[in-house]
């Protein structure tokens, strides 16, 4: 193996940020390894250098963490019962004994029984503890399962079995429960993985044969059969079917695909069997790299972690430190009996772990993003998540993003002469040659209305203007009116025709036969059917202004921004006056949001606080320049997006008052003597599965506007319950 090989490993049993971070250090210097980089959000770790795959695993087992080899991961699901539960069955069985100890001891005064029952409890319970606190101790570390263990042989040695027995098997308890916790808050990537199938059936030598999808190559012919899920990235070459696109882009409604359409592995295919021919590799694909960018955003540390990361770097060794003169400081210096105060500097060691803490912030970022990539919700990271919900006002694009990007005829006028099917009929015969946005729309219209006009002859573009060609032996022109006027044909009855089609802000194609004009078509980019709904969300959640920012001229402009809702528009904008608006608004605004298309927009996006792109899904421009990206092209998502962000800042901030108020509360309750060893634990370990119980609460929001936060409308300001019907 060279020394630029890199292996991956799936993580499993890892419950704790503070001991991700010391199996991060322990794997960077065994012998070999040149880098190791473990993302607790994700589970995963990646290691480069020369080492077995063998050694790290050993090394994470010692940790009491399963890794399992990347390419494996699919198997590990298959891992037999007591392997996958060997947590909660301990702690089920160091219950028993506890209880049972109770009982004898308690109940029927059996006290010698009783403690060979608690030295069992401690015994199943505290063993991984016990075992991990060793390895900790061979390093010369200082970390929770020390300070568990250092507890529980306390107590027994100033005679306090139960109190022992009590903490080893609540320890058990929390353990166990925080490992499923978070294991569900990392279901929402997990799940995306097993989406797309482990084999293809592919055409070789004219053959169908089933492969598995590691060994499918680019250009390989997959066969698709209805109902099937679809396992590579490809283009249709052969069927048309209805592709539901969920797992992708979040669309609740399937898409209609036919040949050159673009499917993505993981989405299913309808009623239609399709050929689909391979466009990227497995470890390329478009989920693929969603997952691998989700899991990279998880990893990230929102700016609110700096500060509980301070905080805990500081609180752990006051509060160890407080615990050993608690211990020494009374019995030597007051004449205080010893037992009591040894026990009390035991209860505030276990109190010192800052689990609870440090997991408060990344448990939440985890479950918001894994919830927005299931929606179709691309969030690159927990700084953007903290800065979406910090938007005081956002910028939108007008082509591509408010609109379809896509102009379609909205009206046609002909001459009283001629028909509208005639004229239509004409202007698609010459534009039939050409490949203008405008001349397209005229073409598809003319399918629409079934007619099937003969190309022209003698065609000739004319850029800016429009086109020349013959149909049937006569001169044809197609184009704006200004093309009209420098061939000398008259417009001017046209005048009224075209300042109505104008004000609607459609643009104008004239349609003239040698000197006469035939009519005129309007055209126009639509207004994405959500655009309105989605803008009036955005505004009830107080996001103001709203600014429509375009390169196209004012008439046009002003129409799509009242059919849009946007407050405000600035139009003839170059790339450059975008940017320079952009800055403008964040001078003036604070936080500031732009949507574009993640390639045209590119400078603008970058200028904003938040640069949101449309339509990720096939797009790696989108994907790598934009910090959030709507992965299909529907603006419902941002409103929902809006709220995600809120409410997981909401439960940050939740979260760090609950889990230092619990340590600051449970410190003060050492020097009075009411906080006892079990009542440690659970205080630590308890605040710890609050914590993360409260932050899974995030993935229960969806796009519909279901949620059991309160959100503000404005950050900062008074809040009001989210409007079912309308997400705001």
């Amino acid at each position: 193996m060279s020394s630029a090989a890199f292996l991956e490993f799936r993580l499993e049993g890892l419950s704790c940020a503070d001991c991700a971070a010391k199996l991060e250090r322990n794997i960077a210097a065994l012998p070999g390894v040149e880098q190791a980089k473990l993302n607790f959000a994700a589970a995963k770790l990646t290691v480069r250098g020369d080492v077995q795959a063998s050694l790290i695993i050993d090394e994470a087992r010692r940790d009491g963490v399963r890794a399992i080899p990347a390419h494996q991961d699919r198997e590990a699901d298959q891992i037999a019962f007591w392997k996958k539960h060997h947590r909660a069955i301990f702690s089920g069985l160091a219950g028993i004994l506890v209880a049972t100890g109770w009982l004898v001891h308690y109940a029927l005064g059996m006290e010698s029984w009783a403690k060979l029952l608690y030295t069992a409890t401690i015994a199943v319970g505290g063993y991984a503890v016990g075992k991990k606190a060793l390895v900790s101790l061979g390093r010369h570390r200082l970390d929770m399962n020390v300070l568990m263990s250092i507890a529980v042989i306390g107590a027994v040695l100033i005679g306090e079995w139960s109190e022992g027995a009590t903490v080893a098997f609540l320890f058990s308890v929390s353990e166990a429960l925080e490992s499923y916790t978070m294991d569900k808050a990392r279901n929402s990537i997990r799940n995306l993985m097993n989406l797309a199938p482990d084999t293809a059936i592919v055409i070789r030598n004219g053959q169908e044969i089933q492969l598995p999808v590691k060994d499918v190559i680019i250009g390989d012919m997959l066969v698709v059969r209805p109902g099937e899920k679809i396992a590579m990235d490809g283009i249709i070459t052969n069927g048309h079917s209805s592709i539901n696109q969920a797992t992708i882009t979040g669309e609740s409604v399937p898409v209609d695909r036919g040949p050159g359409g673009e499917v993505y592995a993981g989405t299913i295919n309808g009623e239609g069997s399709l050929m689909v021919r391979v466009t990227k590799l497995v470890q390329d694909n478009t989920i693929s790299r969603i997952i691998h960018l989700v899991e990279e955003a998880q990893g990230q540390r929102a700016p609110s972690q700096a500060f509980v990361d301070r905080f805990a770097a500081v609180y752990t060794p006051v509060v160890i430190t407080l615990a050993a003169l608690i211990v020494v400081i009374p019995p030597l210096l007051l004449n205080q009996p010893w037992a009591p105060w040894i026990y009390r500097g035991l209860a505030l060691l276990v109190v010192a772990c800052p689990c609870a803490l440090v997991i408060s912030t990344p448990v939440a970022i985890v479950s918001a993003i894994g919830n927005a990539a299931r929606h179709g919700v691309l969030i690159k990271g927990g700084i953007h998540l903290e800065e979406v919900s910090r938007l005081r006002a956002l910028a939108f694009d007008k082509t591509g993003t408010l609109t379809k990007g896509l102009p379609e005829v909205t009206q046609v006028i002909p001459a009283d002469h001629i028909s509208e099917s005639e004229l239509l009929t004409i202007a698609g015969a010459v534009e039939h040659h050409s490949e203008h946005p405008l001349a397209r729309a005229i073409v598809a219209k003319t399918r629409d209305i079934n007619i099937y006009p003969t190309p022209a002859e003698n065609f000739q573009a004319l850029t800016g203007l429009g086109a020349r060609a013959t149909v049937n032996g006569q001169n044809i022109l197609v184009g704006s009116p200004r093309l009209l006027e420098q061939n000398g044909i008259n417009i001017a009855g046209w005048q009224e025709a075209l300042a109505s089609l104008f004000s609607l802000g459609n643009t104008v194609v004239m349609v003239a036969r040698e000197k006469e004009v035939l009519g005129c078509i309007g055209l126009a980019d639509r207004v994405r059917p959500m655009a309105a709904d989605s803008v009036a969300k955005l505004s009830k959640l107080g996001i103001s202004p709203l600014i429509m920012l375009t390169g196209d001229n004012r008439q046009t402009a002003e129409v799509i921004a009242a059919q849009a809702g946007i407050d405000d528009f600035r139009a003839n904008l170059l790339p450059q006056d975008k940017v320079a608006e952009i800055k403008k608004m964040r001078q003036e605004l604070g936080f500031i949001g732009m949507v574009g298309d993640g390639i045209n927009d590119a400078p603008a996006l970058a200028a904003a606080n938040v640069g949101i792109a449309m339509g990720g899904a096939g797009s790696d421009a989108a994907l790598e320049t934009a910090d959030l990206v709507l992965m299909g092209d529907d603006l419902s998502k941002l409103p929902f997006t809006v709220r995600m962000a809120r409410s997981a800042m909401q439960v940050i901030k939740q979260n760090i008052t609950f889990a230092i108020g619990i340590k600051l509360l449970a410190v003060l309750a050492v020097f009075p003597g009411w906080l006892t060893l079990w009542l440690a634990i659970l205080a630590d370990m308890g605040a710890t599965i609050m914590v993360t119980l409260n932050s899974i609460r995030l993935v229960g929001i969806k796009p519909d506007g279901g949620s059991d936060f309160t959100i503000d409308p404005v950050p900062g300001c008074g809040g009001n319950k989210p409007d079912p019907a309308t997400g705001g």
